[in-house]
């Protein structure tokens, strides 16, 4: 990959590597073992016996816990180094220093050379570590490390309360309550001595889990990947509607989501609009604006990614776009499955291939269905009040799905070009869809709700409803759902497929239970369209997975759990 890179590092004469982060990065998580194991075990440590007499025991049982907090940070601190955070290299160069002194106050000697060996090497690398960080996280790490310790505190506190019978001398002081559950979240022994080795343990261990929550949590949100807010201005979108009406593609509305940011090409001819998900900076569709402007703009993208360690990702760009990725930057492609489109000036619902979309459309009519096709402008405020509500009872899951098919908002003032397709039955709404403009001529589905008693058949009706009456609204294309995987469905099929081919298929059909990809398929099929391919674009192998993961995140499949307000979003 080729990318501009900062003047301070190309005049730089300290030495870099493309491979030192990695590297370093492996090799904390090892000194980080190791601090963790040999503070842990600390009582099984062989000591000098010149030392041991000169050290008091309360400094050694110190050190040990010092090294189990410093182990801790330096494992998590691991990733980060890999991804070059400049703040991830600035706290380790200060916990391997700790970690140093620590062991040799512990006569490690090997474990010393260990450490010394990392923080001479992150030194000597330093210039390798320039990705900048998230500031907003810091603080909330911050509050996070405040409340996670109040609640250890009082947690464990109330363990020890639990096993009060079992303490030897009764209830502990203040102090040495205080200094129990400090050494107990290191996983050191404290002052307390309990009367049953069962209470000793659990209370050990209870203590340890809370020690080691409260450490993790903070680091995880202080280091983790940064998902910066998005800072689309409303500049930025004007100048995006312009692009998007002079260089129209089928997925270039959604591009104006409210959860995605934009990069300029030098010219502001072309523009990448994206979204940060878990450390991937994820574009989607093509780029916008004039094909010969859209180097200057990937080009702005990949620098903006290599400035935050961010793995640059393309989700569901054309075959075009694809070939400009593949070309200028040496990514590789991965064919994610084929857009349906109608060609409505040729479409109809005669003739023997449309039967089935035919008995069914006409089965749903005789039910009473209407169905009325409209501008989004010209939709009643009383009915988009109702559409509202309905959208959100009728969402078949709890989380909002799409990022680069969906336009995540119903009909509002500034979307007012979009077409809106109701199903009533007794004049009451039972479905709907949404469609956005692509270009002057076509539209492209965006979102189809229904609700879940109406009759089958009420998608197809209302599909056939918009595709005949396009001509009237100046439609010549539209872009239905998108048919994930779509020739591995039909390799299967074919006569004489091999047993790769079917294994294939057979994987899509059962991961389609719960991935809905051979029914969107099968449903887009029904309607005769031509098939056009979308692409991901990735950068090597090592990070395909990681780029599935962050566009199945992004698209709402895949879901985390969350940290109440210690996670919440921004």
């Amino acid at each position: 990959m080729t990318t501009g890179s900062p003047t301070t590092e190309q005049s730089s004469t300290r030495p870099t590597s493309p491979r030192a982060p990695r590297v370093l990065g492996n090799l904390t998580y090892l000194v980080g073992v190791v601090d963790l194991l040999t503070g842990l075990f600390h009582g099984w440590r062989v000591r000098t016996q010149w030392l041991a007499e000169l050290l008091p025991g309360a400094l050694s049982d110190a050190a040990a816990a010092a090294t189990i907090v410093s182990g801790v940070f330096l494992i998590v601190l691991g990733h980060s180094l890999k991804r070059r955070k400049v703040r991830a290299w600035r706290a380790a160069v200060a916990l391997l220093a700790m970690s140093t002194a620590l062991h040799i106050v512990k006569t490690e000697p090997a474990s010393a050379v260990l450490s010394l060996l990392g923080l001479a090497l992150l030194v000597r690398y330093r210039s390798s570590f320039r990705a900048l960080g998230d500031p907003k996280t810091r603080w909330r790490s911050v509050g996070a490390f405040a409340g996670l310790l109040a609640f250890s505190l009082v947690a464990g506190s109330f363990v020890i309360f639990m096993a009060r019978d079992d303490i030897v001398g009764g209830w502990p002081s203040t102090t040495d309550l205080l200094t129990e559950l400090v050494y107990g979240f290191v996983g050191v022994t404290g002052p307390l001595q309990f009367t049953s080795d069962r209470a000793g343990d659990v209370v050990f261990s209870v203590l340890l889990g809370l020690g080691l929550m409260t450490l993790l949590t903070p680091v995880y949100l202080a280091l983790r990947p940064p998902e910066p807010r998005p800072a689309m201005s409303d500049d930025d979108e004007q100048r995006l509607r312009e692009l998007i009406s002079r260089h129209p593609d089928s997925l270039g509305y959604f591009n104006l989501r409210r959860d995605k940011d934009v990069v300029w090409s030098p010219s502001g001819k072309a523009a990448i609009a994206y979204r940060v998900v878990s450390g991937v900076m994820l574009a989607s569709g093509d780029p916008m604006g004039d094909p010969e402007a859209w180097p200057g703009a990937m080009k702005a993208f990949l620098e903006r990614a290599e400035e935050h360690a961010w793995t640059p990702v393309v989700l569901a760009c054309s075959e075009r776009a694809g070939r400009a990725w593949v070309r200028d930057t040496d990514f590789s492609a991965f064919e994610l499955g084929d857009e349906a489109v109608v060609d409505t000036t040729t479409f109809t619902l005669e003739g023997r291939p449309m039967r089935n979309v035919r008995q069914m459309v006409r089965r749903v009519e005789r039910a009473g269905y209407v169905v009325e096709v409209t501008r989004a402008s010209e939709v009643d405020e009383g009915v988009r009040r109702r559409v509202l509500v309905d959208a959100e009872a009728w969402r078949s899951s709890d989380t909002e799905r799409g990022f680069s098919m969906a336009l995540g908002r119903l009909l509002e003032r500034e979307d007012g070009d979009c077409v809106f397709v109701a199903a009533r039955q007794d004049g009451v709404v039972r479905a709907f869809l949404q469609f956005v403009p692509w270009g002057s001529d076509g539209i492209s589905l965006d979102v189809m709700r229904r609700d879940r008693d109406a009759d089958p058949g009420v998608n197809e009706l209302m599909i056939a409803a918009v595709l005949q009456a396009a001509q009237g609204l100046g439609v010549k294309q539209v872009s239905l759902n998108f048919a994930a995987f779509r020739s591995g469905l039909e390799e299967r099929e074919r006569l004489g497929a091999g047993p790769i081919a079917r294994l294939w298929g057979w994987v899509l059909h059962v991961a389609s239970r719960w991935l809905q990809i051979e029914s969107l398929y099968r449903f887009n099929a029904k309607f005769q369209p031509q098939w056009r391919s979308r692409f991901l674009i990735y950068p090597t192998g090592r990070d395909l997975p990681r780029a599935a993961l962050a566009a199945l995140e992004a698209e709402a499949f895949l879901t985390w759990p969350k940290l109440g307000r210690l996670g919440a979003s921004r």
